[in-house]
């Protein structure tokens, strides 16, 4: 007997057809993983050399573009403008990251565009959103982060604002905010019948994820500046520590229960009585701590350390350098990556049903799409 042939599973957005006019990087990734999850998404590039990144970063370039598909377009040519709005007549998703303005003198704003085709989800994503005093002006993630008030809160403590986070945070936090509420937008068009305009600010975004501290500062009555930084930066027994032989472990035994498990795997006397068995008066003493955490971790190899920590249920990890990301088994155990080669690319985080296990695929070339509608 011939067994069942299993019915393939349909990507997640199987049948969406996105039209992206993003660059860079914010709209891209956010229309990356539109991709992964098994959207059709059609990028419109401009003449002659498409979206900038390709020269300025063809890296970023290829990891953000995956899977897509390339077309030339210049859109003040009003015959290519018309093919443009031919494939939108067939899209559900439209997503452009110019300022405030340009669309619209095109003739391909959310207003014009939404009048023909209600049921489209048009997504315009810009650094401080389509009105306010500040909607033309020019930024990128570091200016974005400061005016949400990330900035003032990071860097080291004791010195000055820094952006000491090594990924841009407020233009892939647009992103996924982006992501969210353009799926929330398409299922609730099924109960509708209507797309709408989502105007997503990466300073908005940024500035809700400001939310857990805002309310941490405002229960405690942190309000100056040096205190928010002080409760924010300063953390007893939160921090990376040089081991022995040259590399860190993070360690982050934050809550009573892992403190005390802290105590048992390492030598922190004076710190380690009853004096200093709630969080509050750890607190307190969180520099003198740390430094004697460091003094006892920095007589250890990193690998030891992880073991002994790991061993006695600390929260504990290496920190991995990004040449060593796909050879961490807990990474290559779980397939994370496209390929074993260092720096190789990592896949969807969310394993689900319809997602290519595989990857999406490469960047494609400039125009690649030409030959496709020809």
């Amino acid at each position: 007997m011939t067994p069942a042939t299993e019915t393939p599973v349909r990507s997640p957005l199987a049948g969406i057809v996105v039209i992206d006019f993003s660059e860079l990087l914010p709209g891209p990734f956010f229309t990356q993983n539109l991709a992964e999850l098994g959207a059709r998404v059609i990028k419109i590039e401009r003449p002659p050399h498409g979206d900038n990144v390709r020269r300025m970063g063809p890296g970023v370039f290829e990891a953000v573009n995956r899977g897509k598909q390339s077309l030339l377009v210049d859109l003040k040519d009003e015959a290519q403008r018309a093919q443009v709005r031919a494939l939108i007549a067939d899209a559900d998703v439209v997503v452009e990251s110019y300022r405030p303005g340009v669309m619209a003198r095109l003739g391909l704003d959310a207003a014009s565009l939404r009048a023909e085709f209600p049921r489209l989800v048009y997504v315009s994503l810009s650094g401080y959103g389509q009105e306010g005093p500040w909607a033309d002006l020019p930024g990128h993630d570091i200016n974005y982060l400061a005016a949400a008030g990330v900035l003032a809160v990071s860097g080291v403590p004791g010195d000055g604002p820094a952006q000491s986070f090594g990924l841009p945070v407020a233009d892939l936090c647009g992103a996924m905010y982006a992501l969210s509420s353009t799926l929330a937008a398409l299922l609730q068009r099924q109960h509708t019948g209507q797309g709408q305009h989502l105007d997503v600010a990466l300073a908005d975004c940024a500035l809700h994820w400001m939310n857990p501290r805002l309310g941490t500062w405002r229960s405690s009555g942190d309000d100056s500046l040096e205190a928010q930084r002080e409760a924010t930066l300063v953390k007893a027994a939160y921090g990376a520590f040089l081991c022995r032989d040259g590399r860190h472990v993070s360690v982050a035994a934050l809550e009573d229960h892992f403190w005390s498990r802290l105590c048992e795997a390492i030598d922190l006397s004076p710190y380690g009585g009853e004096a200093y068995r709630s969080h509050g008066a750890r607190k307190k003493a969180a520099l003198a701590i740390n430094a004697r955490i460091a003094q006892a971790l920095g007589a250890m190899d990193a690998e030891a350390a992880f073991a002994l920590l790991q061993q006695h249920d600390v929260p504990v990890a290496p920190v991995v350098e990004p040449a060593a990301l796909t050879a961490l088994p807990q990474f290559a155990q779980r397939g994370k990556f496209d390929g074993d080669a260092p720096l190789a690319l990592a896949r969807y985080p969310v394993p689900m049903a319809g997602v290519a296990a595989e990857g999406p695929g490469a960047a494609p070339p400039l125009d690649s799409a030409r030959a496709e509608q020809t």
